[in-house]
């Protein structure tokens, strides 16, 4: 959250109370958007979301063995 070092009490007072009204208003919105997603989305996401960190893990993984070989050649 962003701080509002500068400015009087009262000043401070109102950006933390906007900053409180706004994330009330993201959790609202992100409740009445939820009803709009498919039930097997979210399982879908998140197995998509796995395997494309594995991918990414096994480039890093022949990254380092390519780098480890060149160090011993």
């Amino acid at each position: 959250m962003p701080d509002p070092s500068e400015g009087s009490p009262d000043s401070k007072e109102r950006f933390h109370e906007a900053w409180e009204h706004t994330r009330a208003a993201r959790n609202s919105l992100g409740k009445s958007l939820a009803g709009f997603i498919p039930p097997g989305f979210t399982e879908h996401r998140r197995a998509a979301h796995r395997e494309m960190l594995l991918a990414l893990r096994s480039l890093i993984d022949t990254a380092i063995e390519r780098g480890e070989k060149r160090s011993t050649d």
